[in-house]
């Protein structure tokens, strides 16, 4: 025949054969009609044409079930992948908290339909070859899904507490590096040059970590810290020469590009008796002074001849609404008055100011509120490295947190915050705790990545002499 290939009722009725073996190699053919040849020189064509066509027929078969098992593995590969990143790019895009990681939706998103796309890529290159360049779009949409797979693979092992999410995306990386090696095992021809698409992609590969590096991890890893002031105004005498009051101006002034919200505040004044000596203290006295640094209450100057009493909290308060927002370069002011008698037994007066606050591009409160306990001394719940601080009262407020992104809200257990308001007749305080799953986390953790952060200032301190000498 012509055509090289005896075509048989068997061939006829076995269409992978039909598809898969078109043509077949006409040497090959002679080879194998010369080797069934009887002695009388006549060939038995049918005989012949039967035998070869089931060999060849069984073959292709075999093939071409392989060939659609590859097929369906690496369509299942990058459909998963599509959908994955799809559902995370599109929240990251809506709801993200800053740019970086709006701009991260966005990028998922790109991925995910350059994945759909090489999905119909591959099956046009697979099946029908309709388009010249499907081959290097299918291999362009796997190797993205093998890179994203990757880096958010990477990223859950550092971040993520959910161990499905984990197994689901190294599934899928190593799902991604089979379809990559699949798809290429195809021989695809890459129209451009090897060497100038290689360089092309590597020239991308830089420009893009470049530009992550300069406009994403530089702007998030800049510190914001706000700043307390304190001032005082002169101080004001009552009308009987009782009493007096101090008038205490607090600002809270932002200068950043970043807002917050404020975990609680706290004011006090601590006031102090200080005699003098009549003559210069021993060095054993100043080392019982030093010794008792550890503690920031009650850190008192080494002087020769003043003798400092342990302070005693005269006034402590919020001075300003525990879960509200303070937005990009504003600043908070408060007035507060502190009062004392006329003939107070104190020689000086220390004003100290703190606010505890939350960045709001890297968690976001929900409305903080008192706790269903809210009093220690009625029953609040203390964790245990606060129940061995004898002497101290609590009030408790706690919250849900929010994640800033997509994947972390969806990987991660959930994490609540509470606030604890705290005082003696020796100081004020507020401490805060982040838990998951009833563990705390480390302080590290809290300040870095959900911007927990403490804002103090003080000691200012002012003598009470003048006001004592208008009696």
């Amino acid at each position: 025949m012509a055509s090289g290939w005896i075509t048989t009722d068997d061939d006829l009725e076995n269409p992978w054969s039909q598809r898969v073996w078109s043509a077949v190699n006409r040497e090959g053919d002679t080879r194998e009609n010369h080797r069934h040849r009887p002695a009388g020189g006549r060939v038995n064509l049918r005989k012949n044409s039967r035998d070869t066509s089931r060999q060849r027929a069984q073959k292709a078969l075999a093939n071409s079930r392989q060939s659609h098992a590859y097929l369906v593995s690496v369509l299942l590969v990058l459909l998963l992948t599509t959908a994955a990143l799809g559902y995370f790019g599109i929240r990251d895009l809506t709801s993200a908290f800053t740019f970086p990681g709006r701009l991260t939706g966005a990028v998922l998103v790109a991925v995910a339909f350059i994945s759909f796309l090489g999905t119909a890529a591959l099956v046009d290159h697979w099946l029908f070859g309709t388009f010249p360049h499907s081959g290097p779009v299918a291999l362009l949409g796997a190797f993205a899904a093998l890179l994203t797979n990757l880096a958010l693979f990477f990223d859950l092992l550092s971040n993520a507490d959910s161990r499905r999410w984990m197994a689901f995306f190294g599934a899928l990386t190593l799902g991604s590096a089979w379809a990559v090696f699949v798809v290429w095992r195809t021989k695809i021809v890459i129209p451009a040059p090897k060497r100038v698409a290689t360089a092309l992609i590597a020239t991308t590969i830089i420009a893009v970590g470049n530009f992550g590096y300069q406009n994403l991890y530089l702007p998030s890893r800049v510190e914001v810290r706000p700043i307390i002031k304190i001032s005082m105004d002169s101080p004001v005498t009552s009308k009987g020469h009782n009493s007096f009051a101090i008038p205490v101006t607090i600002s809270f002034e932002n200068h950043s590009n970043e807002s917050f919200n404020v975990l609680g505040t706290e004011f006090h004044a601590m006031a102090q008796r200080v005699p003098l000596s009549p003559t210069d203290q021993l060095r054993q006295k100043w080392r019982t002074e030093a010794s008792q640094w550890t503690t920031f209450e009650r850190t008192n100057p080494l002087s020769r001849r003043e003798m400092h009493q342990p302070g005693d909290l005269v006034e402590a308060q919020p001075w300003m609404p525990y879960g509200g927002p303070i937005g990009a370069n504003d600043i908070v002011t408060a007035r507060i008055i502190v009062q004392l008698p006329m003939n107070t037994p104190y020689d000086q007066v220390a004003f100290y100011a703190s606010a505890h606050i939350a960045r709001a591009d890297r968690v976001s409160l929900d409305q903080l509120k008192p706790a269903p306990k809210e009093y220690s001394w009625l029953g609040g719940k203390l964790p245990e490295w606060m129940k061995r601080q004898k002497n101290y009262d609590s009030i408790i407020y706690e919250t849900d947190l929010q994640e800033n992104n997509a994947i972390d809200a969806e990987t991660r257990n959930p994490r609540h915050l509470t606030v604890y308001w705290q005082f003696s007749l020796h100081g004020a305080d507020i401490l805060e705790t982040i838990t998951a799953l009833g563990k705390d986390e480390s302080q590290k953790t809290t300040e870095d990545r959900y911007g927990v952060d403490t804002i103090q200032t003080g000691p200012i301190e002012r003598t009470l002499w003048d006001i004592k000498s208008r009696q």
